[in-house]
């Protein structure tokens, strides 16, 4: 596999991050996580946490370096994590369990397989256009199929918060799966939360992420997300990836071209940001409690990613 991938996650303005981002690769296979939390206190990206970390958790024993059905790996890691989340609820005597939407992909064989619950989304972008889109789990979504609002006027909507589809709620989730989709050389993926795609036109992400350096133009359509958020900017997150790329001038050290033919079979290349260590994360937790909380998170889990 051939691919330039980037990835990046900014408070907006409020007062903690509860989305979580994450990807991994193996020389066969590629996974990207996002999801998007919500509850009080920290509990919405204690939720996140688990969402992201299952699955990329489960992914080394998964693909080694290539799974059988990767479809049933995005069930299984979903379904998992919201147990996980239940798990954690039920131990810390929660009233109302945190929830967390999540989109989820893997690409294998230059072949993409992708699942979602809620309303964080994936889009493929092809020669400028957007060729496939996850359809929201939401009440404003419901709403603009049966023509009773228009797509323009969902972020504004009462009730755009509103979604029918997460992790970790009491009933069990409802997940979308995509068709198996052949990439083609220079296709870009983008998982995203709403935070970014609520306030960005679709046109707006083909043409910054047409042809441009990820690492350039991720941060400079979370940034211009921010601007247009105003003082209610939500949480923003945004992992990208482009197929097959061969960006060939990587002398500036800002393209991440990644290359995994020399990958021994059994390695496993993962990033992502553990709970409470996102740099410039803004938390009333102390380092005592995020500790804690990451090996209540990690242990929450453990009986799930084998």
């Amino acid at each position: 596999m051939k691919f330039t991938i980037y990835q990046e996650s900014r408070t907006g303005m409020r007062a903690n991050n509860e989305d979580r981002l994450a990807y991994c690769y193996s020389r066969e296979a590629l996974l990207m996580v996002v999801a998007d939390g919500m509850g009080g206190h920290y509990y919405g990206e204690v939720a996140a946490q688990i969402a992201v970390q299952t699955l990329t958790e489960a992914f080394p024993n998964e693909f080694r370096p290539q799974a059988l059905d990767p479809f049933m790996f995005l069930q299984k890691g979903m379904l998992n994590a919201h147990a996980a989340i239940l798990d954690f609820a039920s131990k810390h005597r929660l009233v109302d369990s945190p929830r967390t939407t999540c989109v989820a992909c893997v690409v294998q064989h230059n072949v993409a397989y992708w699942a979602h619950s809620g309303d964080s989304r994936l889009y493929l972008l092809r020669n400028g256009k957007v060729r496939a889109q996850t359809r929201d789990h939401s009440r404003v979504r419901l709403l603009v199929d049966q023509g009773v609002i228009s797509e323009a006027q969902m972020t504004g909507h009462p009730d755009r918060n509103k979604i029918y589809g997460c992790l970790g709620g009491q009933q069990k989730p409802e997940i979308e799966y995509s068709r198996k989709t052949t990439l083609e050389v220079g296709d870009v993926l983008v998982l995203c939360t709403d935070g970014a795609w609520s306030v960005l036109p679709a046109d707006a992400l083909t043409v910054s992420l047409r042809s441009a350096d990820l690492m350039l133009a991720v941060p400079e359509l979370l940034a211009q997300a921010e601007i247009l958020g105003g003082p209610h900017a939500d949480n923003l997150s945004m992992v990208a990836v482009r197929w097959g790329d061969s960006y060939g001038d990587d002398s500036s050290g800002r393209s991440s071209l990644i290359s995994t033919r020399t990958m021994p079979r059994d390695t496993v290349t993962k990033r992502m940001d553990e709970f409470g260590r996102h740099p410039g994360a803004k938390t009333d937790l102390t380092d005592e409690e995020i500790e804690r909380a990451i090996e209540e998170i990690r242990s929450t889990i453990q009986k799930y990613s084998r």
